[in-house]
């Protein structure tokens, strides 16, 4: 029996505002190993919309390939095992409705008349867009036999892209506390940071997903260097008995930084918030 559509509006409300709750935390903590954690879910599941990556990697983040109940037992022979939580995901729901519609001439696109002149209709079967909270289990929920190797091992080299990737990139640009520069580079090397240049590179040609899990890593390492460094000439002020100053990146960029990040990460859960309201998409 189908369920209420104000009570599947109220799940819907609830998991977006889990999911932006989720992102906030992710890109306002300022932790990069969040960053780079998410960014593991992100190529694992590049198929998923970012609201189910998101969900994904807010309830299970090792997950590393997921299927519903049913799936898993007809498709690959395996069972969920007794006990096991489901991770909840949003799935499309769609239904048909026949509605009245004017009848257009085909040449013109104008109402077709009739003999008294008035505007003759007919009967159109349209689908609307729906959506429901669905449970899916990853593949270590299960037992059974073993997946075909092109299953088992679907992210080879990080493939896909990532929604609004400019304006993230230009978020990691601004948060490096180095230039970031692209440039060939052998296939086997995706990036490095140089301490002796103060630069991050990275290799051209890469897909979206590599170049910023890259982008992040070198960063990481980047930060970490001079975070050391930046550490050693505070111990060298304090023998002085002199009050090292705190440099200013940290507390302005970052801040830019976060609410880029935020900005094109929550961009799309206003309309999904909006659409959750209505029942309908997300």
């Amino acid at each position: 029996m189908p369920e209420k559509p104000g009570k599947n509006r109220e799940q819907l409300k609830e998991i977006t505002d889990r999911i932006e709750a989720g992102i906030r935390d992710i890109f306002e903590s300022g932790d990069m190993d969040k960053y780079r954690n998410y960014l593991r879910t992100m190529s694992r599941f590049h198929n998923y919309s970012l609201n189910n990556q998101a969900l994904i990697h807010l309830q299970r983040p090792d997950a590393t390939l997921v299927a519903g109940y049913n799936r898993w037992r007809d498709k690959f022979s395996r069972h969920v095992l007794r006990g096991e939580k489901g991770i909840t995901i949003i799935a499309p729901t769609p239904y048909k409705k026949k509605i009245e519609q004017e009848k257009l001439d085909p040449d013109t696109k104008l109402p077709i008349l009739d003999a008294d002149g008035k505007i003759v209709t007919e009967e159109k079967e349209i689908e609307i867009p729906m959506f429901r909270p669905v449970k899916v289990f990853d593949y270590a929920q299960t037992d059974g036999k073993p997946l075909p190797e092109r299953v088992a091992s679907p992210v080879a080299n990080l493939t896909g892209s990532v929604e609004n990737y400019e304006a993230f990139m230009e978020a990691l640009r601004r948060s490096s506390p180095v230039p970031v520069e692209f440039k060939p580079l052998s296939a086997d090397m995706d990036g490095y940071f140089s301490p002796k240049s103060q630069s991050i590179t990275l290799r051209e040609g890469m897909s979206e997903v590599q170049t910023v899990s890259a982008a992040v890593h070198e960063i990481a390492h980047a930060k970490l260097h001079n975070y050391g460094l930046q550490q050693a000439a505070e111990r060298r002020h304090k023998s002085r008995n002199t009050v090292p100053r705190q440099s200013g990146y940290h507390q302005q960029d970052r801040k830019r930084h976060h609410h880029r990040c935020g900005k094109a990460f929550r961009g799309g859960l206003q309309g999904a918030r909006h659409r959750a309201s209505q029942g309908h998409g997300i």
